[in-house]
């Protein structure tokens, strides 16, 4: 396959918001055509006659490739491969190539943006301010709600790729002492703690791992009771991680000093979720956007384009299938 060919991107709107050079992908095809989104009966009609399917969370299942035959290569926008039958790929002969890596940046400097959040009580000092109470104090300074320095606390990681390595560069920046858990259904290592272990050590955890049978719902409200009263816990990864009604209940009894995630078991979270309800204290929930900078994306674009030109030159690069 030359790189004449033509290429869909089935949702290019959940990755440009506008502000994204598109030029390398454009320049790379013959012919490169962009949906705003896809719903699953257009996937079909859509990627007729295509050779290249891009896909941030639109779904290709073993029927849309029995349906696609000159379909030849998936470009996932995006890390995660769930949204793609890899095995019906590979038995229709179509790679599947996704991006690493890019939001590693923004994904850190989020995570300490939710952790510096909790320790100084922005949301709380926000908020009195909005109503009012700041204006109507006797003295020049308003110190309702406690503050903590992170220097000298020490940060539980569970997750020490990529990501988690910069999240412990940055919170040693801030003079904490990194631990690392040990994660389970994985060899033990003797830089790393057992669960149990870590988490009565640790002022702040914050979870980098992935989410797989070995790792759902990993923090219960057995690890939660284990974690010091007044401890943070932070959640970037993935929502199923976290017990999210254990987490509820915790901050409501008021054992945590809080908690922020980025993520949740349904995104959107259409049908409700425990940790949206408005009488949990304490709680900071970010709507999946850490990984979302202008720069991040734009090395999605990138990657896809390198991932591409590797294939037609007759090689893989980030192959997954």
């Amino acid at each position: 396959m030359s790189n004449s060919s033509h290429a869909v991107f089935l949702d290019h709107s959940t990755l440009d918001l506008g502000d994204l050079d598109l030029s390398p992908l454009q320049q790379l095809f013959g012919e490169l055509t962009l949906y705003s989104l896809s719903s699953p009966e257009h996937v079909i009609e859509r990627l007729q006659g295509v050779q290249v399917a891009i896909s941030n969370k639109v779904p290709l299942d073993a029927k849309i490739f029995a349906a696609c035959p000159e379909l030849k290569l998936v470009l996932i926008a995006a890390t995660g491969t769930n949204n793609i039958d890899l095995t019906a790929a590979r038995e229709h002969g179509v790679l599947v190539c996704n991006c690493q890596g890019y939001g590693t940046p923004s994904v850190a400097q989020h995570t300490l943006m939710l952790l510096l959040a909790l320790a100084t009580r922005l949301p709380d000092y926000q908020g009195v301010v909005r109503d009012g109470h700041w204006q109507r104090a006797q003295q020049f300074c308003l110190l309702d709600f406690p503050i903590v320095e992170l220097e000298g606390k020490t940060l539980g990681l569970l997750g020490h790729g990529e990501l988690g390595g910069a999240v412990a560069r940055l919170a040693e920046a801030f003079g904490m002492r990194v631990l690392l858990g040990q994660l389970p259904g994985r060899p033990p290592r003797q830089d790393r703690l057992p669960l149990d272990e870590l988490l009565p050590q640790v002022d702040a955890l914050t979870l980098h791992c992935p989410l797989n049978a070995a790792t759902q719902n990993l923090i219960g409200e057995y690890q939660l009771s284990l974690m010091k009263p007044g401890a943070f816990l932070i959640n970037t990864a993935r929502g199923g991680l976290v017990d999210e009604q254990a987490l509820a209940d915790a901050l409501r009894r008021g054992h945590l000093g809080g908690a922020a995630t980025d993520v949740l078991t349904q995104e959107p979270p259409t049908d409700g979720n425990p940790l949206l309800a408005a009488d949990i204290p304490r709680l900071i929930v970010t709507p999946h956007s850490a990984w979302g900078s202008r720069e991040a994306r734009q090395r999605i674009v990138i990657q896809m384009t390198e991932n591409a030109q590797a294939f037609f030159d007759g090689s893989a690069r980030r192959l997954v299938n």
